[in-house]
């Protein structure tokens, strides 16, 4: 008896649990799917005082105003470039920061890794106007690269700090076991380091992504010219003085949700496997 009377309050306490777990998987469920509902929603469902939670005609019309609005295939490609272009350039220095924090030993290593905490709490919205000005002392504004620039100054050191600790988290020992086996500090990490901090990378890869793509702040007041704009600036454009084209707006916002969900899944596995592998080779 006393074993069954222990086992009610926990069978409660998970079903409780479980209960608030669904319920907060829900609420955070629910934005994304009433963006998904009302960008195949036809006009007049869209725009009822009485919300309908499903639509029994779905309609392609909103996706076909959004790609043929002016500017998509230039928001498009400038968000790709702008995107993996701050996640390349951030992971390469982001790495090589973190071996030199996390392997060497030399003068100012606390004070860097003290700095690089500082900025990542200050808030983007304080940095415009010191961005803004310093971009337009090298005639940077309303370029792509300005705006790469921009990204990079608070994406590196989040990925710099990640980093660290994959790098930190694998044993020097293993590199100097190479180097006594012959290779060279260079080859040593390429063939141990590297392959180890590979997850490390791809997971470091979808923040730094995330981040980049989908900016706004940054991007709406650096380009003033409509071809340079990204796709959240670009969003934009379905907000008119004649009032607001939700339906276009929710098919652009869906599909600028796309190329980053089918990244997330495609590294999801790789991460996967690469943190198996590395564990394996431990």
């Amino acid at each position: 008896m006393a074993t069954l009377s222990a086992r009610r309050p926990r069978s409660r306490g998970r079903t409780v649990a479980n209960v608030v777990g669904v319920a907060v998987s829900v609420v955070m469920i629910f934005p994304v799917y009433w963006m998904l509902l009302t960008a195949v929603k036809p006009g007049s469902e869209i725009l009822t005082y009485t919300p309908r939670f499903w639509t029994w005609h779905p309609s392609g019309s909103n996706f076909v105003r959004a790609v043929r609005s002016p500017h998509f295939l230039d928001a498009l490609g400038n968000s790709v470039l702008v995107a993996f272009g701050t996640m390349l350039i951030a992971l390469v220095l982001a790495l090589l920061a973190a071996v030199a924090i996390a392997r060497f030993r030399f003068y100012g290593r606390r004070a860097f890794v003290f700095v690089v905490l500082v900025v990542q709490m200050v808030p983007l919205s304080a940095l415009i106007i010191p961005i803004y000005l310093l971009l337009n002392s090298i005639d940077a504004v309303n370029s792509l690269g300005g705006v790469v620039l921009t990204y990079l100054a608070f994406v590196l050191p989040f990925t710099i700090w990640t980093l660290r600790g994959f790098v930190a988290g694998v044993p020097a020992e293993l590199e100097e076991a190479a180097m006594v086996d012959g290779c060279t500090r260079f080859q040593a990490f390429r063939k141990i380091v590297l392959p180890l901090v590979f997850p490390g990378l791809l997971a470091t890869s979808i923040y730094a992504l995330i981040q980049s793509w989908n900016e706004f702040i940054m991007a709406y007041v650096l380009l003033s010219d409509q071809n340079k704009e990204t796709l959240p600036v670009w969003l934009v454009s379905f907000v008119t003085a004649r009032g607001i084209d939700y339906g276009a707006l929710m098919a652009g916002a869906t599909m600028m949700a796309l190329p980053v969900v089918v990244f997330f899944a495609i590294i999801q596995r790789h991460v996967a496997s690469g943190l198996t592998a590395g564990a394996v080779k431990g």
